[in-house]
């Protein structure tokens, strides 16, 4: 064998061979504490949240989604959130940590602790706002507009999570143009960024690509454009690809491909931050993370958890290791 074949087993790296037409660096948006912990069984205590985040910026992760303002009632596992976030101080410069809100009041609890970076969750269908928010599309917008205008008003940036862009469970396909109009509407009620989410992971490059170009088409360029990719049918690091081909250059990642939504079937969860970091770096693509200190952390996660991570990545460096 060759030493660019034995270098992976060694050193526990890929061999970097750039490819033409890719950003030169991708910030990847990790969503491990706040979508990759949510739908867990158990409440996982607020000690380890801390020291999970905290191990996932000593990694180098320069974003690191912490928690949720949502009601304890709908989402128990992250009930901690007044308590939690006050311990992911001295991160480090740099270090974001964007939460999400659903509304005024969970917004101005997010505000009352400092919260510099806030996130809303709308769905590009009517069935999935009516099982997530009970709301129709338009409404759960209009309740998002003066979440938005008063985290500006604070000086706070923007991310409008935008779910079931690619197909929905009970809808099925979902047409190009009605994410583009949802996609609009975010941007024109002041979002800063959209991450598109592939929610049942039925996505595949050529889908990818025609919602990027129709999305340039209205006027939103990738600049302002993330993807988030779930793995159901084995997609999601081609469907990545693709869309760093087209000009993306922020991906959303679960650390150890912790989480994946409850109404997926079968759903094998969010893109493993690992395997993300793995392609990146093959490609010669910069993300500041090391991957050493990052599997490290979804080895110590997987477990407090009680089971092994999902990550294809993080099994094969962590059994080269023993």
């Amino acid at each position: 064998m060759t030493g660019s074949h034995t270098a992976p087993g060694v050193e526990g790296l890929p061999t970097a061979h750039p490819a033409p037409g890719l950003p030169s660096r991708v910030r990847i948006h990790e969503v491990g504490p706040r979508d990759g912990l949510q739908n867990e069984q158990a409440v996982v205590p607020v000690e380890v949240k801390a020291e999970f985040v905290h191990r996932l910026a000593a990694a180098g992760l320069e974003t690191v989604e912490a928690t949720s303002f949502v009601h304890p009632k709908w989402v128990p596992q992250l009930a901690d959130a007044e308590e939690l976030y006050p311990r992911l101080s001295g991160l480090g410069d740099g270090v974001r940590l964007p939460v999400l809100v659903p509304n005024i009041r969970g917004l101005d609890r997010a505000l009352a602790l400092g919260a510099r970076d806030i996130a809303v969750f709308a769905s590009a269908t009517e069935s999935f706002a009516q099982a997530n928010l009970n709301r129709t599309v338009d409404e759960a917008l209009a309740m998002f507009e003066p979440v938005v205008s008063g985290a500006r008003a604070a000086g706070a940036g923007v991310r409008g999570y935008l779910s079931m862009c690619f197909g929905d469970p009970w809808e099925g396909p979902v047409p190009v143009e009605q994410v583009v109009r949802v996609c609009r509407r975010l941007i024109d009620m002041g979002c800063d960024e959209l991450s598109l989410g592939d929610t049942i992971g039925v996505a595949t490059p050529g889908h990818v690509g025609a919602l990027l170009t129709a999305l340039g088409a209205e006027g939103i360029g990738t600049d302002r454009v993330a993807v988030h990719f779930h793995d159901t049918y084995g997609q999601a690091l081609a469907n990545t690809l693709a869309a760093l081909q087209h000009g993306v250059h922020t991906v959303d990642a679960s650390a150890g491909g912790l989480g994946g939504c409850p109404y997926a079937k079968s759903a094998t969860g969010n893109l493993a931050t690992e395997d993300l970091v793995w392609m990146l770096h093959g490609l010669g693509i910069e993300t500041g993370v090391d991957l050493g200190r990052l599997t490290a952390t979804s080895v110590w996660m997987a477990e407090r958890l009680g089971r092994p991570s999902p990550s294809r990545t993080v099994s094969a460096l962590s059994h080269k290791e023993q």
